[in-house]
């Protein structure tokens, strides 16, 4: 028994101990290598939210017929950062998704479906922007953006229904001489709003750059109106 037990001592010994500290270090390595990784996707992550807009916004469309308009306008909303996409009464065979939406934005943003403006369900507070040509329309330059909107679009080959337009808060026109692909206005529409509620340095007088940059945003202590101090403050 002691033999065996000292055989088995000895093949302990022959063999080659650095392997394990070799994968440690190896292991050790690659853990240090996903930190620093992490840590620079957190910090560009970071910044990249210090430009967001405040507030949150939707984009949809009413009576859509086009796969490939939806698809563009749903990839759109996605790349601008809607808090959700939706239509209303859209033809029956956009039901798939559109192959023309590469960025696969129904899992990355709730899409939803109504059939008629009467099934609209937005949320509390948040106040409907209609895109359309009328003589009443307000200019898209001039426009405030709501902090919490839903920008609705119509159809390819129309305009939006009469029922729609009385339920906007606000109907908004972009000044060109005619009508402009449904897709295209909604990208216009949401670049104007990350032009007005983003947080950018303001636009050059001159060509070119910014002069000034934004300062970053510095976050301090609470504010107590009531004069009430806060224990560790």
């Amino acid at each position: 028994m002691r033999l065996n037990g000292s055989k088995r001592r000895s093949r302990c010994v022959d063999q080659d101990v650095s392997k394990p500290c070799k994968k440690r270090e190896l292991a050790f390595r690659i853990s240090s290598k996903l930190s620093a990784l992490a840590k620079v996707g957190y910090e560009a992550a970071k910044s990249k939210t210090d430009e967001l807009m405040r507030g949150y916004f939707a984009i949809g469309a009413e009576g859509l017929s086009k796969r490939m308009n939806l698809g563009t306008l749903m990839r759109s909303a996605h790349a601008f950062g809607a808090n959700f996409f939706f239509t209303v009464d859209a033809d029956q065979k956009l039901r798939k998704a559109p192959p023309s939406d590469t960025s696969k934005s129904p899992g990355h943003l709730p899409v939803f479906t109504w059939d008629s403006v009467d099934t609209m369900d937005l949320p509390r507070g948040c106040q409907l922007v209609g895109i359309e040509l009328t003589d009443e329309s307000i200019e898209l330059p001039s426009f405030g953006h709501p902090l919490q909107a839903a920008y609705v679009l119509g159809p390819e080959r129309g305009s939006l229904s009469p029922q729609m337009l009385e339920r906007c808060d606000h109907v908004v026109k972009i000044p060109t001489k005619f009508c402009i692909n449904v897709a295209m206005a909604g990208a216009i529409v949401m670049y104007d709003r990350h032009r007005a509620l983003g947080r950018y340095a303001d636009r050059s007088i001159t060509a070119g750059g910014p002069k000034i940059e934004r300062p970053k945003h510095v976050s301090g202590g609470p504010v107590m109106r009531t004069g009430r101090k806060v224990p560790g403050t």
